[in-house]
């Protein structure tokens, strides 16, 4: 059992609090409309195409790097996996969101990675993407819609998704190797979060 009080994270790591959320019947949603130009799609993706999605929409501003520590073949066997759909938006030929629905576990949906790009924040195109979430999550024959975020993830998006109808239902300490000492990400990336060199 963690004891209360100060605990020292090593050199070379991020440490962050996970709260895991989750919704067990569809919710009453509120109408979210496209912003005007932009279309929503379903992409069958390269290794290409995810990464250069996942580094725009998380990775620089809000440091996400799971995917992007995996190695080609790991990543090639989520993507091309039936029970993983990843959509996007797209505006002026350019994609700029990222959805991913992991269907992988009977009964339940894990909405794995959601965010948008910066152009698109404060557009409204991120109450039309959590509806579409919710809308194919809930056409399986699933009982559990979950997610996971944390305190270095975007500031609105535990609120953001607790208004659209998931509850938290755990915490937990996640400690990583730091992605931009490694070399994964830019020492520019993720601003916010302080880097502890070795």
């Amino acid at each position: 059992m963690l004891e209360n009080g100060f605990h020292d994270v090593p050199a070379g790591k991020v440490t962050v609090v996970v709260t895991f959320l989750e919704m067990t019947a569809k919710p009453a949603m509120k109408a979210g409309a496209l912003p005007d130009g932009v279309a929503f799609r379903r992409v069958t993706p390269d290794l290409d195409w995810y990464r250069d999605i996942f580094t725009r929409v998380g990775g620089m501003d809000w440091l996400w790097f799971g995917r992007l520590m995996l190695e080609d073949s790991a990543l090639e066997a989520i993507l091309a996996d039936p029970g993983v759909e990843i959509y996007t938006l797209t505006r002026n030929g350019v994609d700029l969101a990222l959805m991913e629905l992991d269907f992988r576990e009977d009964g339940a949906c894990e909405l794995e990675y959601f965010g948008l790009a910066s152009e698109l924040i404060g557009t409204g195109a991120g109450r039309y993407l959590i509806n579409q979430a919710i809308e194919r999550a809930w056409t399986k024959p699933i009982s559990r819609f979950h997610l996971r975020t944390c305190t270095i993830d975007s500031p609105q998006a535990l609120g953001f998704y607790q208004h659209v109808g998931f509850k938290p239902v755990k915490q937990a300490i996640e400690i990583a190797d730091d992605p931009r000492l490694l070399g994964v990400l830019p020492e520019t990336a993720g601003p916010h979060v302080p880097m502890l060199r070795p």
